[in-house]
């Protein structure tokens, strides 16, 4: 399982699917089954029960979002607000005789850091 470039609250726009072309913000990453879930995009109807517990005690039809596989979407790049891919800067400082390497992520399309 490859690592996940796109991360919680990253602005990203679907490449494929019914809801090409739309944007939103992540809300959720599964790294173990490869998906997330964007706001406003893959919008589903739930039919729930009306039930006691939880204080839940209307049931009817909900509308909510349900997670799309991370391979059809990508970061949208925040200078051009167009999809980019994501790859990874290392850069290393010298502190006090010490060695630190910080890692960015960055927009492949303009060099902006995200």
């Amino acid at each position: 399982m490859a690592k996940m470039k796109i991360k919680k609250n990253d602005l990203v726009q679907v490449i494929a699917g019914k809801d090409k072309g739309l944007q939103g913000r992540v809300i959720a990453v599964y790294t173990e089954t490869d998906r997330v879930l964007v706001e406003g995009v893959n919008r589903i109807t739930k039919h729930t029960r009306a039930g006691s517990d939880r204080g839940v005690n209307t049931g009817g039809i909900q509308v909510q979002e349900a997670p799309i596989h991370v391979s059809n979407v990508m970061v949208v790049d925040p200078e051009t607000k167009k999809p980019t891919r994501v790859r990874t800067r290392v850069e290393t400082e010298e502190r006090e005789g010490r060695t630190k390497t910080v890692r960015s992520r960055v927009a492949v399309r303009s060099g902006k850091d995200l």
